[in-house]
């Protein structure tokens, strides 16, 4: 004989609320074992015990409920385990990037007043092989390291020498409306007689550029360090100018795997070069 239960006491069993269960029902996740036509209470068996808190714990978790749903359907062990996995993959990677903003944050904290030195550059115009897109800010990262992998098969083919380490133009657009024309770049010399092949990959010119530069050690993540202290630098002395700013990646993933190795130039536009 089945054992019917009411809402309330699954609840108390499940611990998942009232309104929880409800909405499980709407979407499909969790569908009680019968509904009174008259009342409309829903009355649940006491098989779904142990599904309900299943379904709690991935929730906890932060697992959608699509995926739940999916694992729950899933028509067999391997199907299941893939869902999880993924998932558990998803959380390991938040998990860094939370510990990497505590340490950042710490950092912070232990030295909020670290002065770092500024260089005035003035660099030529150059050739460089790049992809510009159009990049949400969301998007950013994935486009970063795709755009540069497929400029490195690029470079070969193509003939061209590398003159330079990698580097990316940010128009200000990018930051104000976290969506901007990016343009990812390798500088080259040499017209090469190879073919310039590659999802839009070309050759471009490069405009040269007066430039505060400041070296930023560690990850990317804290890159907001740099442009925070740099920028303060410009504005002092009033010699900021429209322009994209420029990061150079002296050291960067395609050269270490240790994020705190990273070296990476923050160049900000200036109107004239002054002396250090």
């Amino acid at each position: 004989m089945t054992l019917l239960i009411t809402i309330g006491d699954f609840s108390r069993m499940t611990h998942l609320s009232v309104k929880a269960l409800r909405h499980y029902h709407d979407v499909g996740l969790l569908e009680p074992a019968d509904v009174d036509p008259s009342s409309g209470y829903r009355l649940y068996d006491a098989a779904q015990v142990p599904v309900a808190q299943v379904i709690r714990r991935f929730r906890d978790l932060g697992m959608p409920v699509d995926e739940v749903r999916t694992m729950l359907e899933a028509p067999d062990l391997q199907t299941r385990n893939k869902v999880i996995i993924s998932h558990l993959e998803r959380m390991e990677t938040q998990l860094a990037a939370t510990r990497a903003t505590v340490t950042s944050l710490k950092a912070m904290l232990e030295d909020p007043g670290e002065v770092r030195p500024v260089e005035y550059r003035a660099v030529v115009g150059m050739e460089a092989l790049a992809i510009t897109s159009t990049v949400e800010l969301e998007d950013f990262i994935p486009w970063w390291g795709q755009a540069f992998s497929e400029l490195r098969r690029a470079l070969g083919p193509s003939g061209l020498t590398r003159s330079g380490p990698d580097g990316a133009l940010y128009p200000s657009e990018f930051f104000e409306l976290e969506r901007g024309d990016v343009t990812a770049f390798i500088p080259v010399t040499g017209r090469g007689e190879g073919p310039v092949d590659g999802p839009g990959v070309e050759v471009i010119d490069v405009p040269g550029a007066e430039l505060a530069v400041m070296v930023h050690q560690g990850p990317f993540d804290d890159l907001d360090h740099a442009y925070g202290s740099l920028g303060v630098v410009v504005a002092e002395r009033g010699i900021g100018v429209n322009g994209p700013i420029r990061e150079h990646y002296l050291v960067g993933p395609f050269e270490t795997n240790d994020e705190n190795a990273f070296r990476t130039e923050v160049c900000w536009p200036i109107f004239q070069t002054v002396g250090s």
